[in-house]
């Protein structure tokens, strides 16, 4: 792989995992290929009956800032991730972010979140702040996707209003601190965890406006069940922080009443 610095960051990889996108993939590498070419790009492939895999070994053949990754199952998108992860840390790169492989995620527009992890340590493209917005969706499901946002900013008491948005960029100490390790979370609801666990551990997280587009091919990968599950979990950790509130609420009234 390179040692491209774009930015100044010092050296910059995405993270595209991949289950039967063989209509996308290539034309989706050459799109961030081109908008940013100093950023290296590892496929993740979860053993896709499509030849979603074969496509990436031979962009990866064609183009030595491609490498892939292949799983031997489907295992969801957090764990995809954590596998890419945890493989760029371990190659040193700076910078690790995530793009969808359907086009939803624009290349062209990852320049913004370069811009903005200047002076953050993760960024979001975000699709729900001044500026940002959803292409070809109906009404129902933004607003299906508005309102879990909404919840998750409620519930587990944080300000970001694109908490499950897939593009993204983390600076390689953010996942150093976070404990990358200790994420067990498998599905959709890993983008909120990690959110969730940076602002715990007291770093900026920042929010860019972008423009989110509907894939064109291929059928997403969104379903009830993952939807339930993300929404479970959520439950349970905004739960297990209100009551981690109250014992501290409790304990520090039961220390000023014996002082």
């Amino acid at each position: 792989m390179s040692t491209g610095d774009p930015s100044g960051l010092g050296r910059v990889v995405i993270v595209m995992p991949t289950y039967d996108e063989a209509d996308n993939l290539a034309w989706i590498v050459a799109r961030l290929r081109a908008a940013q070419p100093d950023v290296d790009v590892l496929v993740v492939d979860d053993d896709s009956p499509d030849g979603t895999g074969r496509i990436a070994d031979e962009l990866a053949a064609a183009d030595p800032r491609v490498q892939v990754l292949h799983r031997t199952a489907k295992g969801g998108l957090g764990a995809a991730y954590r596998h890419g992860f945890a493989f760029a840390l371990a190659e040193g790169y700076d910078v690790i972010g995530e793009m969808d492989a359907d086009g939803s995620h624009q290349p062209e527009q990852l320049g913004l979140l370069l811009d903005a992890l200047a002076d953050a340590d993760l960024v979001i493209g975000s699709r729900y702040v001044p500026g940002g917005s959803v292409v070809n969706w109906p009404r129902s499901r933004e607003w299906l996707s508005r309102g879990g946002n909404l919840y998750v900013r409620l519930l587990l008491g944080i300000k970001v209003r694109d908490a499950t948005a897939g593009f993204r960029l983390f600076r390689r100490g953010t996942l150093e601190k976070i404990d990358l390790a200790s994420v067990v979370s498998t599905g959709y609801v890993f983008q909120t965890d990690m959110v969730a666990r940076t602002l715990s551990a007291g770093l900026t997280v920042r929010e860019v406006p972008i423009e989110f587009v509907e894939r064109e091919r291929g059928d997403s990968k969104m379903s009830r069940a993952v939807a339930v599950e993300s929404l479970q979990r959520i439950t349970w950790w905004g739960l297990r922080e209100r009551r981690d509130q109250a014992r501290r609420v409790w304990q520090d009234r039961s220390w000023g009443t014996r002082s």
